[in-house]
Parts: C-alpha cells; sequence; structure tokens
C-alpha cells in the first residue's frame, strides 16, 4: 500500500543535537542515577515530557520527586543551563527543508512526532519555525503521550482520516523510533546518518527517502 503520511522524530533526524554527551545522558549523569540508561530515560521523559510546567526548574523538581531524591540547587541550576545550551546550539540537518518542500508538493503529508518538553520546543519553534515545515505535530508535551505509546500513532491516523499501512515512521534511533512503529503495527525507516546502528530498512541521509518511498 502507498505510503500517504510521513512521520518524523525530531532530535538526530530532523533537528542536531547541541551538545555531547545527549542532553538525557548529562540528566541521568547530574542525578546520580544508577539504573541503566534506556530504563532511565524512559521514565525520565515520562515525568518531564508529558506535561507542561511553570519552568524548566518545575519541570526538573517533578523529575527529581518522581526518582524520590534530593539535590542542592546548584544541580538545578546545571541542568538548566546545560538544557537551554542544547537548544541555543542545536542546528537543522541541512537535508531536512529541500526534502520536505519536495515531499509537499508530491502531496505526502509530514508529521513531526517528538518527545520533547515546552521549554525547548518553543525555542525550536522560534529558531527553526517547525510548525511551518509539516502539515501537522505531535510534541509529547501537548499530547501526554510518548512515541513508544501506541497511542501516538493511533491518534496520528485518526486525525489524518488514514490507516496504518499508509504510515511510515522515520528516525535515527532504533528503540524509541523503530521499535516503537513496530509496536503500534507502523512500518519504520532508520535514518542512521553515521552508519552504526543495525537495522533492515535504512538510509543514510534523508535525500534517499524518496527513492525508498517509490518500493
Amino acid at each position: 500500500m502507498k505510503k500517504k503520511v510521513l512521520v518524523f522524530d525530531l532530535w538526530g533526524t530532523i533537528v542536531e543535537t547541541g551538545v555531547k554527551p545527549s542532553p538525557s545522558r548529562q540528566i541521568k549523569y547530574f542525578l546520580r542515577v544508577r539504573e541503566s540508561f534506556s530504563d532511565f530515560v524512559l521514565a525520565f521523559e515520562h515525568s518531564f515530557m508529558t506535561r507542561k510546567f511553570e519552568s524548566l526548574k518545575q519541570g526538573f523538581e517533578h523529575v527529581v520527586k518522581d526518582f524520590n531524591l534530593r539535590i542542592p540547587d546548584f544541580v538545578y541550576e546545571k541542568m538548566i543551563g546545560m538544557w537551554n545550551k542544547n537548544v541555543i546550539l542545536s542546528e537543522m540537518y541541512e537535508d531536512v527543508k529541500p526534502v520536505l518542500e519536495e515531499l509537499r508538493k508530491k502531496k505526502y503529508k509530514t508529521v513531526l512526532l517528538a518527545n520533547i518538553d515546552q521549554f525547548a520546543y518553543e525555542q525550536l519553534e522560534h529558531k527553526h519555525q517547525l510548525s511551518e515545515l509539516f502539515d501537522a505535530v505531535y510534541p509529547s508535551f501537548e499530547t501526554g503521550l510518548l512515541k513508544i505509546n501506541s497511542e501516538s500513532f493511533e491518534k496520528i491516523a485518526k486525525d489524518l482520516k488514514v490507516e496504518k499501512e499508509e504510515i511510515l515512521m522515520i528516525g535515527d534511533s532504533v528503540h524509541s523510533d523503530m521499535e516503537a512503529a513496530e509496536k503500534a503495527g507502523i512500518q519504520g525507516l532508520l535514518l542512521d546518518r553515521k552508519d552504526n546502528r543495525e537495522y533492515d530498512n535504512k538510509i543514510l541521509l534523508l535525500t534517499e527517502l524518496e527513492e525508498q518511498l517509490k518500493k
């Protein structure tokens, strides 16, 4: 069945992060959490990215409470500084705008599906005008759903009035993008810009997407 809706991940797919290690890994380090990163990041994103807060500090306070931790104020300051720095230094990949413009000309519906907090999203929207690049945007802080939740894809299918077989998920993570899509019955296409991940259906550049859609 021909794909009609193309769902894109944000970080590592559309926008390159501005700090390394990744912001979530640095938060884990600041909080001194011992559990595995895969377990941590899911709990962290659910706590921090599925609701709205009055400030970044309030958001991080909510995370600290959910993890049953206590941290001094200077750690909050470090986390807030790093989180803001990531957005300030973030850059959109050069191949994104040309590819999205071409897809729109060919009548594909493009969707941004992102695990993201409201403060980072607002800054990215101001910097990159994300809402103008996509036909629909689904940030987790607004929907209350992470990508791993199948309801996020079901909502897109319902809103755009398409079958799941007509949707393709494009992202850079095997776990949070490809496996999340598969769990929802959606086909996934891995964008592996560094060619260091194993996945059957993958491309190395976003410019290869159009050729994939012909198959």
